[in-house]
């Protein structure tokens, strides 16, 4: 009797596991949000404050092609040493103080709290 329990208990665990997806999430389905940013009260753009620079590679000597602001919504999909890779969800970056609307590119790490299956 006892193994005719176990064995319910593992045919209902597993229909259970099905239920839940065909797989494990992949790299990629993580969402962060910029934080360690003065507020966009603050924002000079010749200053550097204010935003969290997008630029075209991981580094700090790549060319700024955007811009996030403390609170926006990202999607991170690639990471490189301490930079991820992010477009913008939602939030001010959808219409920014400078540069192209909901960018795409490469932060620093330090600014972004991420949740999910993170690169």
């Amino acid at each position: 009797m006892t193994l005719l329990i176990r064995r319910a208990v593992l045919a209902a665990s597993m229909i259970g596991l099905a239920a839940f997806g065909s797989g494990p999430a992949a790299a990629g389905d993580c969402t962060g949000y910029v934080v360690g940013v003065r507020p966009v009260s603050q924002y000079n753009h010749a200053r550097g404050s204010g935003f969290l620079a997008v630029r075209t590679g991981p580094g700090s000597s790549f060319q700024q092609i955007g811009e996030v602001y403390r609170g926006d919504e990202v999607s991170v999909y690639d990471r490189r040493g301490n930079w991820y890779a992010i477009t913008c969800m939602s939030g001010r970056c959808t219409n920014p103080l400078w540069g192209a609307p909901v960018p795409s590119g490469w932060v620093s790490r330090k600014y972004i709290s991420a949740d999910g299956v993170c690169p």
